[in-house]
């Protein structure tokens, strides 16, 4: 009977033919549902609805969540408290589908597709996507909520930034803000009203009491808006943690 022997050299090629294929197998996901707004599900979607009040007087500040995989959305909306499938302020007014594909899921030290390998553990690791949502969920529930401070964008940056997402370490509530609202697509045109209506109201009716001054006086406290979360995420960050 005829026993072939196999060489070190198609021994190793095997090897690494294998590893291969179960990198590939490790990488790939299985498809998710569509996305369905009368039933507030949003697969792996960063999502955004207006805040009663103050996005009257400045409609770039939401709440923000991140869904599973399921669409169920997560967000953190109050101290030591995470809201599953039920979205504090309205049903989302925006969402923005995040791409898998774009995430680093380590199985192990060694298997960081991501370039940052050892400080991706320190900042906690994940091997799915809801597990990564999972993980921040445990760590927000001991929070306490603070729209200045520590907030909802906060836990979605904490999400990202478990996940690596687009190979990147660096989320925080400022970038998951202007990420959602520079590319988030709206759910429907009634959405829209939703989160502008209020603010253009509050503007008319202001101008036509207090004339130009009001503006004036609009503008500068959204640029002191702007300017506080500039200052908290990128000079104060070692200071005020969340």
């Amino acid at each position: 009977m005829y026993t072939r022997r196999f060489s070190l050299m198609e021994l190793k090629e095997t090897d690494i033919e294998d590893g291969a294929s179960d990198k590939v197998r490790l990488h790939q996901f299985w498809p998710l549902n569509e996305v369905d707004p009368k039933n507030s599900k949003f697969p792996c979607c960063i999502v955004w609805t207006p805040l009663p009040v103050v996005s009257w007087l400045a409609p770039f500040i939401g709440h923000v969540g991140i869904c599973r995989e399921d669409g169920a959305i997560i967000g953190f909306a109050g101290s030591n408290s995470v809201n599953i499938d039920s979205f504090a302020y309205g049903g989302p007014a925006r969402y923005l589908q995040l791409d898998r594909e774009q995430c680093c899921f380590p199985p192990n030290l060694a298997g960081h597709t991501c370039k940052h390998g050892y400080w991706h553990v320190e900042h906690g690791t994940a091997i799915t996507w809801d597990d990564a949502l999972h993980s921040s969920m445990h760590h927000f529930e001991n929070k306490s909520f603070n729209l200045f401070v520590c907030n909802s964008h906060s836990f979605v940056a904490n999400c990202l930034n478990r996940l690596c997402y687009g190979g990147s370490l660096g989320w925080n509530m400022v970038n998951v803000g202007v990420l959602i609202l520079l590319k988030g697509r709206w759910v429907d045109w009634k959405s829209v009203i939703r989160s502008f209506f209020p603010f253009a109201l509050v503007l008319c009716l202001g101008i036509l009491m207090a004339g130009w001054s009001f503006l004036i006086g609009f503008a500068s406290f959204s640029l002191l808006l702007i300017g506080w979360f500039l200052l908290r995420t990128y000079c104060l960050k070692s200071l005020i943690e969340c």
